[in-house]
């Protein structure tokens, strides 16, 4: 009998190899500052310890000589020297930091994943939360976490284990059994994952060896798998921890792999395809890879259970964001009763930790992962990061072992925070979470809810 272990991903502190912009430029009229001190060394009769008290908790001004080189590199943007002293402090954001990202992958959420990317840790800011309360994409979905009508779990201190783990594999609602009892036709296969986290395809422009290596690697040690195009994957030799992403004129290069994958994707559908990767591989999962926006209903009653939907990075797919396309797939399939048979992979505009959470409370099993893992790595997004084809990171040189303890940092970061969701919500297990609309509140329709009716507002 195997011995029982806690899943548990062990990050280190990984600083940033390439410099990384300031959010805050620190300014200091040097002659007030000096005037300053003059008056209050006056008036304080040379008492040092007042004198040179500083107006930062942070340290901006604790170096050898105080605001006179100030470190903004502690500033946390607080404002509280600028409030006593705004004749000569001024704090001012720093337009380099702010023209980090693009128009979705914003400089916020860019400076959010490098630091849960070197530190493994949830970010806390002292200040509270700065951001919008509503708005477009996942802004305007709110997860329903009251502690006052259920029971809190407390996973992410270890005093209760809330399982992360999701399921890969098809899974028919019944066993069909011949005369002597043996199971005949499908049968349920085995496939975990620890998260429900998956990393996708790189963008093509930055499909190098050693970001499809880390990428790999980083798979590995976390448990999950790396999605890789086929080709680059049979010349860079990397087994462990990867799926095939399959064209479906690929299918013949398969038999180049050193050893049967377990999950194998075929990007689009082709039939023939998809049973020839069935045939060759027949305890694999094998994928379909379709747009978000397409109807799998028709697929559905040719028997594939297995789908990687797809949006594009900014979230989109034929004008609707990834958040309502999986969520009618899902209701979709409800309403067939097929949704416990279907496993779906959603992707596309997931650049935070809470949108893991959300987009499987709209209806996802699994999460893919794209620019976001690049983000972790210090990768400077190039005009905009708009689809795997376009897409243009970049990325500064660096050694394997830094990268891949950036992605783990990453996950674990985003882990822990996914274990609070479901600590706040009286969960146990993500597979709960799937699909539970009523754990969540949406904007539009609670504006509609509030507001319909009454002239000049519009739904």
């Amino acid at each position: 009998m195997n011995d029982y272990s806690r899943y548990h991903i062990a990050s280190e502190s990984c600083p940033h190899i390439a410099p990384h912009p300031l959010r805050f430029l620190v300014q200091v009229k040097k002659r007030g500052l000096a005037r300053l001190l003059l008056t209050e060394a006056i008036h304080y009769r040379g008492n040092l310890p007042v004198v040179t008290s500083r107006p930062c908790v942070y340290g901006t001004f604790s170096g050898p000589v105080g605001g006179f080189a100030p470190r903004p590199q502690h500033c946390v943007g607080c404002l509280r020297c600028t409030m006593e002293y705004p004749e000569f402090v001024t704090i001012l954001p720093n337009p380099e930091h702010e023209s980090l990202g693009d128009s979705f992958f914003t400089a916020g959420k860019v400076e959010t994943v490098v630091q849960e990317a070197a530190t493994g840790q949830i970010p806390v800011r002292g200040a509270g939360y700065r951001g919008g309360f509503g708005g477009k994409g996942w802004d305007g979905m709110w997860t329903d976490m009251s502690e006052i009508v259920r029971p809190t779990r407390d996973g992410i201190h270890g005093r209760e284990f809330i399982s992360t783990e999701v399921d890969l594999h098809e899974r028919p609602s019944f066993l069909s059994l011949d005369g002597s009892g043996a199971p005949v036709g499908r049968q349920p296969k085995e496939l975990s994952l620890p998260i429900p986290f998956l990393f996708d395809a790189p963008p093509v422009h930055c499909g190098s060896e050693r970001v499809l290596t880390a990428l790999a690697q980083a798979a590995a040690r976390l448990g999950t798998f790396a999605i890789l195009p086929l080709r680059p994957l049979l010349d860079l030799g990397l087994v462990a921890a990867v799926a095939p992403l399959v064209r479906s004129d690929e299918v013949g290069l398969l038999d180049r792999l050193p050893a049967a994958p377990r999950l194998v994707e075929l990007v689009g559908w082709d039939a023939a395809a998809h049973s020839a990767i069935r045939r060759r591989f027949p305890e694999a999962a094998v994928f379909v890879r379709l747009p978000m926006a397409q109807d799998v209903m028709p697929l559905i009653r040719e028997g594939v259970r297995l789908y990687h939907l797809a949006a594009n990075y900014h979230g989109e797919c034929g004008g609707v964001f990834v958040r309502d396309s999986i969520r009618g797939t899902h209701d979709a399939l409800v309403k067939e009763g097929l949704r416990e048979e279907t496993v779906i992979i959603g992707s596309g505009g997931i650049i935070s930790a809470a949108d893991g959470p959300k987009a499987i409370i709209c209806g996802a099993d699994v999460v893919g992962l794209d620019t976001a893992l690049l983000v972790a790595l210090q990768g400077r997004i190039d005009g905009e990061a708009l689809d795997r084809e376009t897409a243009r990171f970049l990325l500064p040189a660096f050694e394997p072992r830094w990268a891949v303890q950036r992605l783990v940092n990453l996950m674990a970061a985003w882990r822990d925070q996914m274990l609070e969701i479901l600590g706040a919500m009286g969960l146990r297990e993500v597979r709960r979470l799937r699909g539970e609309v009523g754990r969540a509140m949406f904007m539009t329709d609670l504006e509609r809810e509030a507001f319909s009716g009454i002239a000049g507002f519009e739904a």
